[in-house]
């Protein structure tokens, strides 16, 4: 069994502007006996029809007054080089290791660690040495006694063990600092480490749209009574026109944040003459994509999936608090894993109490969980909406789970730390002009006088990028 293709669902708005046979409810035509009763108000069959709500959940919009935003974020405390190769033998009691260019920072100044140029490893400190051949269990302590000042980086070391190496020659290794040890009356450590901050930035987009009706169009009768979704209500039809489009510019307000990509060199975009040089912004979508997790093939349907998402976020911010914004199929997924361990004489495990009393609707859903950190779990419209996300075939985004509470920047402008959302939204504002939501009318009609133009126009004008802060604490749950 399948639901049945019948009855669909309108996949565009009309554009029309005049009354027409397929939209004018009053049937002119004096050959009909009897003219049809007709209702007054409209049908809202569609329900509330707006996407927009989820950077209002979870975000907080600021001002800015720059076309380009920066932020700094922290790096790791520790430092653990992968990759590293020896060419000493197994069973040798020195070895001479090489640490992989790319992992070495080429851009940190030479002051900060003079005795070994970049490498974050000096002489005097203790390390940890261990193959990363899968099963393997070989590893090595060892004490630094020499590093290389110039790219091969390089580290000798003396190890701990009395049989020396355990690895044989070329094996693939990584290798972290656990401390140091000095011998008495010599000189402390060379060179110092400066705290590794990763700089991140963003530019806004200008987000404009437009409404316009001659001033013949509103003077015609308006034969139903209609209501939007943002309160809007009256018996003239452009009137119902102009809600909807203040309500899909409001919904691309945060589209547009969610799904905004940078133009790349070399794009169309870039090249194209009108409108000229468009640059793009990074986007959630895009962020979490390229600087956070990404869960991919299908939906963690089990235990076993989540303990892998929760394996990832041990590794990365540990945030407590955790909301997973989700589909309808990726909903219910969750529910049914979280009832399949509540339930009797299924193996599973009954948690509280269960009265089952006849007048008792029966919940089948469930709001969050815990296991390891605190998930919630709430329904993003845009993923099901069928003209937005809900509507690709291949390639969708079922799910986004974004931490709680807010965390700890540099910011640039202020020239100090501050507290953030994770997610937030910048706008161009000044003392003398607020971008973040600007609508003015323009034309003759409508008691708008403004231009010769026989017409009322309302416009609609933003500028904003939203700010990803730790995007390593995030994850995206693709099928």
């Amino acid at each position: 069994m399948a639901v049945l293709g019948t009855p669909g669902f309108d996949l565009q708005p009309s554009a029309q502007q005049v009354a027409l046979a397929s939209n004018y409810i009053t049937n002119f035509d004096f050959l009909n006996q009897y003219l049809p009763d007709t209702y007054e108000k409209e049908f809202e069959r569609y329900g509330n029809r707006t996407v927009a709500s989820f950077l209002r959940m979870v975000g907080a919009e600021m001002p800015s007054n720059s076309d380009l935003i920066k932020w700094a974020e922290q790096g790791r405390l520790h430092t653990k080089y992968t990759g590293c190769t020896s060419a000493a033998a197994a069973a040798q009691d020195v070895a001479v290791w090489t640490i992989p260019t790319a992992q070495v920072n080429p851009a940190a100044p030479a002051s900060s660690a003079p005795a070994n140029g970049f490498s974050a490893i000096r002489v005097g400190q203790t390390i940890m040495i261990s193959d990363e051949t899968a099963g393997s269990t070989l590893q090595n302590k060892a004490v630094v006694t020499a590093v290389s000042a110039t790219a091969p980086f390089t580290v000798t070391v003396a190890y701990y063990e009395a049989g020396g190496q355990t690895m044989a020659a070329a094996t693939a290794c990584s290798m972290f600092i656990y401390g140091s040890e000095f011998r008495k009356g010599t000189d402390g450590m060379s060179g110092s480490l400066e705290a590794q901050d990763f700089i991140f930035e963003n530019s806004p987009i200008i987000i404009k749209d437009t409404y316009e009706v001659s001033g013949s169009d509103m003077a015609q009768i308006g034969w139903v009574e209609i209501a939007t979704e943002n309160g809007g209500t009256g018996y003239l039809w452009y009137m119902k026109s102009e809600h909807e489009t203040r309500l899909r510019f409001e919904d691309y307000l945060e589209t547009a944040m969610i799904e905004a990509v940078p133009a790349e060199v070399g794009s169309g975009a870039i090249a194209a003459a009108s409108p000229v040089g468009n640059k793009g912004s990074e986007g959630v979508f895009y962020v979490v994509n390229n600087r956070g997790n990404v869960w991919s093939g299908g939906n963690p349907t089990t235990l076993a999936g989540f303990d892998s998402v929760i394996q990832r976020l041990d590794k990365q911010g540990s945030i407590e608090e955790n909301v997973i914004f989700v589909n309808r199929d990726f909903s219910f997924d969750i529910d049914d894993m979280l009832a399949a361990q509540n339930s009797y004489g299924a193996g599973g495990t009954s948690y509280g109490l269960f009265d089952n009393d006849e007048d008792m609707a029966l919940n089948l859903g469930f709001t969050g969980f815990r296991r390891g950190y605190d998930f919630y779990k709430s329904d993003w419209k845009y993923l099901n909406d069928p003209t937005m996300r809900g509507g690709l075939v291949g390639g969708k985004i079922s799910g986004m789970l974004v931490p709680a509470g807010s965390t700890t920047v540099y910011d640039q402008i202020l020239g100090k730390n501050a507290k953030r959302p994770f997610l937030h939204v910048r706008y161009r504002a000044s003392e003398t002009e607020d971008r973040r939501y600007k609508t003015w009318i323009t034309g003759s009609a409508g008691g708008a006088r403004t231009s010769s133009l026989d017409a009322m126009t309302v416009n609609f004008l933003s500028e904003r990028a939203v700010c990803t802060l730790g995007a390593n604490n995030f994850f995206l749950f693709q099928d």
